[in-house]
């Protein structure tokens, strides 16, 4: 798996969200900040790509959130001269919570609690959408999308998936870019360890596979257009090859429900993703 060209990647990402709002007539845009690298990196691409005058941030930290995710995500809009406001939504999902609670007359299911953070946020994102008229964009990952590391009608919701051909190592190099240009993205966002931060502690790693182990074979079977056997014949140990098909193949309906994404490279996932090549 080659180290991208971050400069060029960052400059085409940035065409193909300025074509895509000229194209449809709509000039504004908003964003879930989670103080991730995932939408510190689309939220930067938005305020070049449209103005910084023309982009919003919405924070909605949960329960679970940690100070400093909230913390960076203010020092990023800050640092970029984007406008933001904090949502957070406790009080909402304890609504939820005890609502469902007695829905199911049952404790509900850790996998519950997740999505239906997710989708809170999701109906906050789309109700300023509706509210102001600008487009939601979606800020999901190559890595997430191949793994079905995502919640329907939550964080995989918006107008347009900006970094969805990006493979997570690769948002990493973007973002890298991003600072050596001028530094923008907190050091903390770049430096810690994913989390969605859904549950206490959580870690992407608790789900998929380290992403430095994850990348290059998801490329493999994708870009490289290798078999499994292929994979596993080049040194990848059997198990791991079988988990993450095992991810794939579980999570592959979801596609068939995705927004449109920016396609940078010559193999976007697979069919029937709705590509915009820029």
């Amino acid at each position: 798996m080659k180290e991208i060209e971050s400069d060029k990647v960052f400059a085409r990402l940035v065409k193909g969200v300025s074509d895509f709002f000229r194209e449809n007539g709509k000039e504004r845009a908003v964003v879930g900040l989670s103080g991730g690298i995932d939408s510190a990196v689309v939220l930067c691409i938005a305020a070049e790509a449209l103005g910084k005058e023309n982009v919003h941030a919405v924070l909605m930290p949960s329960p679970f959130s940690t100070l400093h995710s909230v913390t960076d995500a203010v020092e990023l809009a800050s640092n970029l001269g984007v406008s933001y406001n904090i949502v957070p939504i406790e009080a909402i999902y304890n609504r939820y919570v005890k609502e469902l609670e007695e829905f199911f007359c049952d404790e509900i299911r850790e996998i519950t609690i997740e999505n239906l953070q997710a989708r809170i946020r999701a109906d906050i994102l789309m109700a300023y959408s509706n509210q102001t008229g600008a487009l939601l964009l979606n800020t999901s990952n190559k890595s997430e999308l191949a793994t079905g590391y995502g919640t329907l009608y939550g964080d995989l919701s918006g107008a347009l998936m900006v970094i969805a051909d990006l493979y997570k190592l690769e948002v990493y190099s973007v973002a890298r870019y991003i600072n050596h240009v001028k530094s923008v993205i907190p050091q903390n966002t770049i430096d810690k360890e994913p989390s969605a931060e859904l549950r206490i502690d959580q870690k992407d790693s608790d789900t998929l596979p380290e992403y430095h182990i994850l990348d290059p074979i998801l490329h493999m079977l994708t870009e490289e257009g290798k078999s499994p056997e292929e994979v596993i014949s080049s040194g990848t140990e059997r198990i791991l090859v079988d988990r993450i098909l095992k991810l794939k193949q579980s999570s592959a309906f979801k596609v068939y429900q995705l927004p449109q994404m920016l396609q940078i490279g010559d193999s976007p996932l697979q069919p029937p993703f709705k590509c915009i090549k820029c």
